[in-house]
Order: structure tokens, then sequence, then C-alpha cells
């Protein structure tokens, strides 16, 4: 897997990371071991980017990365976020940006993942009740006393990067971004790339849609959060699915996976756009980084995305997005 450098502070990281999310919590059952073996496999196929957040599994999923890279912490690049605050029994109570949450929030994702720095650390969520030069100010105080490395944003809108960069250089910005979902690219992209940040894709396959795999709402867990996602309810779903088929027959002209083209139409956005897939199985997550290595013809991303928008809002509640 080849590297990239991510942003214009000097941090370099894999051309495709690993979302670490799912591992935890949200896609249904989970298998700790399988999910560390995964990490272990990604580091060994050069896939080191290594994407969590506090909030994933009430802080499990930090404490299980954590366990997967204690012996080769020098091997990956960390990056976890803080700012969507919930209960110990997983309820959800909010965003904090407050200065001293910022603080509290570091101190207990560096105690949880074992580590004493973090290579990127993001504001998961825009706190609209505490300006951003607040809170970048706070993160900024962590680069200062060594314990954070790079800062980045996730979801932000444009001015409010600006403003956040105003007072600490932002190295990446974290968004959605796929085929299944390009609202980026009306000012996000062209934003960043005018700052020179960085742009990290996560739900590059579209929470799992696009790999063609699910055929009905029915093919999800019970626990499965995608059972309330507007993409996957009945009308959505069939308008989706007939776009996943369009993926699913270039995919079958080049004898690739549907994932794997996905993956390749993020790729060929530009060397400062990073996927990170997430998986919690070595056999995705060995597809996954295959597609890094394929490349579509002008006239192939051009079939894509004639087919495409997408049916269906991003999420339940639109109103927490690029704030």
């Amino acid at each position: 897997m080849d590297t990239v450098r991510l942003g214009g502070q000097g941090l370099e990281v894999s051309r495709q990371g690993l979302g670490c999310m799912g591992m935890s919590e949200f896609y249904g059952a989970s298998n700790e071991g399988e999910a560390i073996a995964t990490i272990h496999r990604a580091i060994e196929l050069g896939v080191t980017f290594l994407d969590t957040a506090d909030m994933y599994g009430v802080g499990r999923n930090e404490e299980l990365v954590g366990r997967a890279i204690a012996d080769r912490r020098d091997e990956v690049v960390l990056a976890t976020k803080f700012g969507n605050v919930r209960g110990p029994d997983g309820a959800f109570l909010g965003r904090d940006g407050r200065p001293e949450y910022v603080h509290s929030a570091c101190e207990a994702s560096l105690r949880r993942l074992g580590v004493d720095v973090i290579d990127l650390y993001y504001q998961h969520r825009v706190d609209v009740n505490t300006p951003i030069e607040e809170t970048v100010g706070a993160m900024k105080e962590l680069v200062e006393a060594g314990k954070v490395r790079f800062l980045g944003l996730s979801e932000a809108a444009p001015e409010t990067i600006r403003r956040a960069h105003g007072v600490h250089p932002i190295t990446a910005l974290q968004s959605e971004y796929s085929l299944w979902t390009r609202d980026p690219e009306d000012a996000v992209l062209p934003t960043v790339r005018e700052l020179g940040i960085g742009f990290v894709a996560y739900s590059p396959l579209g929470r799992g849609f696009l790999s063609g795999e699910i055929r009905s709402p029915d093919d999800l867990d019970e626990g499965d959060f995608r059972r309330n996602h507007p993409r996957f309810q009945p009308r959505n779903f069939e308008r989706n699915l007939d776009l996943v088929e369009r993926v699913q027959e270039l995919a079958e002209e080049k004898q690739v996976t549907p994932s794997q083209i996905a993956l390749a139409w993020v790729h060929s956005r530009g060397e400062d756009v990073v996927p990170i897939p997430g998986t919690k199985r070595r056999s995705y997550l060995e597809q996954n980084a295959a597609a890094a290595d394929l490349e579509l013809s002008a006239d192939e991303l051009q079939r894509l995305e004639d087919v495409f928008p997408t049916a269906g809002d991003r999420y339940a509640d639109m109103s927490h997005v690029n704030l």
C-alpha cells in the first residue's frame, strides 16, 4: 500500500485506511478476536491508518484498537475523535466542544488506547454552543503538550473549517463521501483544497450498500442501525438497489467486486482523498485493500456517475451535519 501526505503539516498515511467503528457497534454482532486479527492483517498489508472514536461502543472500540496495536504502536497512524457525548448506557447526550471537555476527552482516549500520543485528533461533530475558536484553541494546547500530533474536523462546513484553520492548522477534514454521497463536492472539497487540508472519506462503500451484498433490509442483523437509515427504507431501498446493479455490471466486466469498484471511484478523486472503509473481517479487508491498485477509465467513471444520485437522506436527523 502506497503512502500519501495528508494535509500540509507533514502527516503521512496509507493510501487507504481502516475504519474500526463496526468492530464494536452499529453493524450487528461483534467478534473481538476476528476484529483484532483484521487490524493485524491490515498492518501486514500496509493499511496502517486506523480510525476510531471515543463514542464507538462507548469507549470499547478505542480499547479494542489499543489492545490490537499494543505491540506495534510505531507501525500505525492512529486517529480518534471526541465531541459526541454518550452516557454509560450508550444514550446520546449531545455534543461538547468546551475546552475543559476537550482536555478530559483526550486524557480518556489516551488511557483507553494505551498510548502516549494520538496522531490525528478530530472534533467528531461541531458543537454549536461553543465557538469553534475555543474548541480548536484547546486542541492546539494538546498539540503543544505533546499529547496530539495533528488536528482534524469531521462533518464541518466551509466557514467553520476556515475559522478553525485560523486558530491552528487543520490537517484533515473527515466526511462521508462515496458514489452514494457526493455532497462534499459542492463546497467542502474546494475549501479544504484551497487551504491545503487533506480529506478523509468515511463510509466510502455507502454503509456497505455499494458492496452489492445487501439485497433486502432483512439481510441486516436485528441490531444493525441501518434498519432505521432513510436510504434503507423500502421505497429508497429499491431505487438504490437499481444503482448498485450498475456498479455490479461494471464489476463483472472488470472481474472485480462491486466494493472494489466503489473504492476505486473514491481513489480516483485525487491523492488528497483517503478512504477509510470499515470492516470487521479479514476477507473484506483484503478485497478493499486491493482496490487501491484498481484504475477506472474516464468512460467507466462516467458510467458510474451517470446513474447516481442516491434516494434518501444520509441520516434520519440531518440537523447535526455540516455545521
